[in-house]
């Protein structure tokens, strides 16, 4: 191959973008170049690397842009000498990013599942519907663990423990993987630990922070789940930019990790290294930077790695051997993907559906294991099915309520107004008069979600003084780069529920009205100015489309609850950043008047019936360094429904040779239980999992005492084992044991 076919293999091209400044990603404007007819012509005559969403960009027939894709492919194939076609890829961090295609809910929501073979099944749907259209490549899941719930991104993020990023991260790999498809690690690494909660914002996390708590979710994503990409950071961490950082891309995540797939750019991330982070005077010295630390892809379009990054090789400033090794793996890829296969055909296999029936029940299923009962303390809830009922708020009935910023409704029918949706989504109060045929339902919207208006608070007040009940449905709106309260560039300056949203709940709560607060938000607001105020609260991060049905069952009681918490709720809007992994003198204490400890706790969410938990064993008992034992415990469901309990493990470490978080999550067991059921739930184990990074830089485990505690939340300990551990400090290798296995038996 020539110098040109190698480099063309190394970038991608983004048709139909737009560049006024109105765009999807940061920097659209400034950073995209329009092809002609006869540029496209000629730009593909050497080949191309990628082709950047054909779907995800503008309101596309899945059938038609199926075979415009097809056409694009056959065209690129046709025009270079060796017949290569290009990567597509496309976003699918909550369903694939198309029209008409099943908007899932947010991966925040997944967290809150405790899930992971469902979160397996939903990501397999995912990229089988992506093949079937020609998409060979997902940019997901995000596996960013969450440091300030101030972050607009909190809502694309899992939670912010990193053991469960980590195992509902790898489920959702799997099953992206298992499709076929390419499954893209975002962001690697640090971009959440932004400083300020800023998006973009620099990063000043420790090494041992970013070891312990930023890294391992992409080590098990990669090593228990087999994602064959990776994508750099936008973030500087420590003043180096993850995009021209070898020891991040290089030697950490390819020869001690042994990745062996490809590293892409976020978008516009190589050319940022000259605009933004000013570590490179010109394109070409931003393409030799990105190049050498190990990123292979320039994604979205070209900017860098097209003429700017020729002319550096020709001119001796940058090594052909880094175009080559990037060329390698981009085309080793491309063979795994079948694409150079004699048999290959870009032709949809069969007619397009993007939101089958299928697709719609496991949408459902995931929205009601996601919502998470808070409180409900006088047992206001389940609602009477003939009472009346006041719904205010303005999420109540507004269909984007249930969606995340990277649905495509949020994220791009924004720009093309009259545009229908394309997938049915219920309202919650759509779904609560079907879910209550009954009951007399009225409603008022009060407010805006940000407008400081508060000439509603009148008929919302009526209303609600009018009814037996209020339902008070309140949160957030998706968007982008301020164009939300949630969402990428969306950062909250606190944690207040946005606009005047928290003057209305004080107004219906005056009413003497119970009122149950229903929240759809993309991260945990401060409650603590309504605690004992409220009938009972409901938690529900962006649900999806299914998720009106899934809300208006839970306070209907079709549904039994089942959600726990994957982030801490605060008690105050200020006092921030926290989350519960906080080492001693991050807790409250005598040495400051700010106490950060939450409202509701990290894994923390209530049932409609009860568990009582039985005859715990393990611990009080001695093992090695290298070795392991069981704790077990009987989950019994004493109430009169079937519901699910989730079983946590938590590890405390009393002394360390570092600060240790007082308690974090290494195990987790969810558990369906028919009333009167029990089941023996075994945790297996390892300390492994109480290894640490030491002030060498070395990831030990260290002899001393250890207490495990079983535990409904990261506050509710039902059982504490102590170990003492013995013999030598013991580092750890890659091979070490990244997740505590569990066993579930019935128990008679």
């Amino acid at each position: 191959m020539t110098l040109e076919e190698k480099t063309a293999q190394l970038y991608g091209v983004w048709v139909g973008a737009a560049t006024d400044g109105d765009g999807v990603a940061p920097h659209q404007h400034d950073m995209t170049v329009e092809h002609s007819e006869e540029e496209w012509a000629e730009l593909i005559t050497q080949g191309l690397g990628q082709l950047t969403r054909s779907f995800g960009t503008a309101p596309v027939d899945p059938a038609l842009g199926a075979q415009a894709l097809a056409r694009a492919q056959r065209r690129i194939a046709e025009a270079g000498r060796f017949g290569i076609p290009a990567v597509a890829h496309e976003e699918c961090l909550a369903g694939f990013t198309a029209w008409q295609a099943t908007a899932y809910p947010v991966p925040l929501a997944w967290g809150a599942a405790w899930d992971p073979p469902l979160v397996e099944e939903m990501a397999r749907r995912i990229g089988e519907d992506l093949r079937s259209v020609g998409v060979h490549q997902g940019l997901a899941p995000v596996l960013d663990v969450v440091r300030d719930p101030r972050w607009g991104r909190v809502e694309e993020t899992i939670g912010e423990d990193p053991y469960l990023v980590g195992t509902i991260g790898t489920a959702y790999v799997r099953g992206l993987e298992a499709a076929g498809v390419v499954a893209t690690l975002k962001h690697f690494a640090g971009y959440a630990s932004s400083a300020g909660a800023r998006n973009l914002a620099p990063v000043r996390a420790g090494i041992r922070e970013f070891a312990d708590v930023t890294l391992p979710p992409f080590e098990m994503a990669l090593r228990e789940g087999g994602a064959r990409s990776v994508m750099a950071a936008y973030n500087e961490t420590d003043g180096v930019p993850a995009s021209a950082d070898p020891e991040l891309l290089t030697r950490l995540l390819r020869e001690e990790w042994g990745f062996t797939g490809t590293v892409v750019a976020d978008y516009f991330g190589i050319g940022f290294l000259q605009t933004l982070h000013r570590v490179a005077g010109t394109p070409a010295e931003a393409a030799h930077a990105a190049l050498a630390a190990g990123i292979d892809v320039e994604l979205p379009t070209v900017k860098c790695y097209g003429p700017p990054l020729l002319d550096a090789v020709r001119a001796g400033q940058v090594p052909e051997e880094l175009v080559d090794r990037a060329a390698r793996r981009v085309l080793l890829q491309k063979c795994e993907l079948g694409l150079l296969d004699e048999d290959w055909t870009p032709e949809p296999a069969g007619p397009v559906t993007l939101d089958s029936t299928g697709n719609r029940v496991l949408a459902r299923r995931l929205a009601e294991e996601s919502v998470v009962l808070l409180d409900n303390p006088d047992g206001l809830l389940p609602l009477a099915p003939d009472t009346r009922i006041a719904v205010v708020g303005p999420r109540a009935a507004d269909a984007l309520a249930m969606l995340g910023c990277y649905s495509f409704p949020s994220h791009v029918l924004t720009h093309h107004p009259g545009v229908p949706a394309g997938i049915e989504i219920p309202t919650v109060l759509d779904a609560l008069r079907t879910e209550l045929p009954d009951a007399k339902v009225t409603f008022a919207q009060g407010c805006d979600v940000t407008d400081p208006d508060t000439a509603g608070f009148d008929e919302a007040v009526a209303r609600t003084a009018e009814a037996d009940v209020c339902v008070a449905v309140l949160g957030d709106r998706a968007g982008l780069f301020g164009r939300g309260t949630s969402g990428e560039g969306c950062d909250a300056s606190d944690l207040g529920l946005p606009g005047v949203q928290g003057a209305l709940l004080d107004a219906l709560v005056a009413t003497g009205v119970p009122v149950v607060l229903v929240l759809l938000t993309g991260r945990p607001y401060a409650l603590g100015r309504w605690r004992g105020r409220l009938g009972a609260v409901v938690q529900a991060f962006f649900p999806g489309e299914e998720g009106g049905p899934a809300v208006a069952g839970v306070l209907s009681g079709r549904v039994n609850p089942s959600g726990h918490l994957p982030v801490s709720v605060p008690r105050e809007p200020g006092g921030q950043p926290w989350t519960y992994l906080q080492p001693p003198l991050g807790l409250a204490g005598e040495v400051s008047n700010l106490d950060p400890t939450p409202l509701y706790a990290f894994g923390h969410g209530r049932s409609y019936t009860s568990f009582a938990w039985e005859d715990a064993t393990g611990g009080d008992t001695e093992i090695g360094t290298d070795g392991g034992c069981d704790l077990a415990v009987t989950v019994r469901n004493t109430g009169d429904r079937e519901g699910a309990e989730v079983v946590q493990l938590y590890l405390h470490d009393p002394v360390a040779s570092v600060t240790r978080p007082d308690v974090r999550l290494v195990g987790y067991q969810r558990v369906v239980l028919a009333p009167g059921e029990a089941a023996r739930v075994t945790f297996r184990f390892h300390t492994d999992l109480s290894a640490f990074t030491d002030r060498s830089g070395r990831r030990v485990v260290e002899p001393g005492a250890l207490e495990l505690r079983l535990a409904a939340s990261s506050t509710d300990v039902r059982h504490t084992a102590h170990l003492t551990l013995t013999g030598p400090v013991r580092v750890t290798g890659t091979g070490r044991r990244l997740r505590c296995e569990t066993e579930v038996a019935e128990v008679g």
